[in-house]
């Protein structure tokens, strides 16, 4: 990553997982690679920490108290770490935890005030008379939004933070990256015909990809019926709920064209076989494997709903729904050979300019704007 600046700067990051697992973990530890590799310094302030992705990063380890529960655990950490924190001296510090105020504060998931809305009126009373789990949610969401610095992973987060904090300044929009050398058809071309022969896929059928746990709210309810029987869907992640899955399977003459992985460590086999990567998520913050199907060479399908919507040209790179209805016209348009290659083809130059670089570069920006506010 070419620098913006010469002057280093001294960074606190503090994050509570410093792991390769997880979104909003695989976002700071790749930002925070690239930021250290162009010459700046990085205190990490985390509990469960990956010393394999440490190299060059000073390391004060957290202890790990409230195990019990995963919320006072949150707040313990942010308590804990506001303790340590106080009294040193650091150009910026960045939190990307709840209840972490820093100089910039990275939101990767919807507020619970948000969720709130869905709540039934027994559950509102449950969280807030019976339980202190929504309070703490809500008064960590709050000391985050309070930092002077605000980062939102997409524009659907940003939204979020406008209606739930009332904060429209100091808002920024620095979306998740994707390791294009990793993810590139380069990788994905030579283990085509052998992952696709292995699934048993013949050579005109279709092959449909979803990539991701929580099936429910990322949409695989409307996926299955919106398949055709030339299509055969392949899902991975971590199973849920399997003979609902099974039997919708079923309902719609499909029991046969459906393949469940579960969690798996190659996950570009499939990227590989796959002819359309489809994310149609009820709720989503972003939606990395969209970036990732996208650097391979896919089209794309994924629902206005998903941050990684604000990435996607309808009509050029994938397709973006209103309604789970427009599905099923989406993929039929899709079994076009030559249109999937097109659209493919101009996937990949998106993805080109969506890599970890780009964005650890919009973040060393904000730093340097941070220091000059503070001279």
């Amino acid at each position: 990553m070419t620098g913006l600046r010469s002057e280093k700067l001294k960074i606190a990051l503090v994050i509570k997982n410093f792991t390769a697992t997880g979104g909003a973990e695989r976002y700071a530890v790749e930002t925070a690679r690239r930021i250290l590799d162009n010459g700046h310094e990085i205190d990490l302030y985390a509990r469960d920490i990956d010393d394999r992705l440490t190299t060059g990063i000073r390391v004060f380890r957290i202890s790990d108290k409230a195990r019990f529960s995963s919320v006072f655990s949150l707040y313990a950490f942010s308590r804990e770490v506001s303790a340590v924190l106080a009294g040193k001296a650091y150009d910026v510090i960045h939190s990307h935890d709840k209840g972490c105020k820093g100089d910039v504060s990275t939101f990767h998931t919807f507020s619970f005030k948000r969720g709130m809305d869905s709540m039934s009126l027994l559950k509102k009373i449950n969280e807030f008379v019976i339980s202190p789990r929504a309070w703490l949610y809500i008064h960590m969401e709050t000391q985050q939004a309070a930092s002077e610095r605000l980062v939102a992973v997409s524009d659907v987060i940003r939204d979020d933070i406008r209606a739930c904090h009332s904060r429209t300044h100091g808002v920024s929009v620095i979306p998740p990256g994707v390791d294009i050398e990793v993810f590139c058809p380069q990788k994905t071309r030579p283990l085509r015909d052998a992952a696709r022969a292995e699934a048993g896929l013949g050579p005109d059928e279709t092959a449909v990809l979803f990539v991701g746990s929580e099936f429910r709210r990322k949409g695989l309810d409307d996926l299955i019926p919106a398949l055709d029987k030339r299509m055969k869907l392949f899902v991975v992640g971590r199973q849920e709920k399997m003979d609902h899955y099974k039997s919708l399977g079923a309902k719609y003459g499909l029991a046969d064209r459906l393949v469940f992985t579960g969690l798996i460590d190659n996950v570009l086999k499939y990227y590989a076989l796959a002819d359309i990567l489809v994310l149609p998520s009820i709720s989503e913050a972003f939606g990395m494997t969209v970036l990732e199907g996208m650097a391979c060479g896919l089209p794309v399908i994924t629902s206005k709903a998903s941050g990684c919507s604000c990435i996607i040209e309808p009509g050029k790179n994938g397709f973006v729904f209103d309604d789970p209805g427009q599905l099923s016209g989406m993929l039929r348009r899709l079994e076009d050979k030559e249109l999937r290659t097109k659209m493919g083809r101009l996937a990949r130059q998106t993805a080109e300019a969506h890599t970890w670089d780009v964005t650890a570069r919009q973040y060393e920006r904000l730093y340097f704007q941070v220091v000059e506010e503070t001279v």
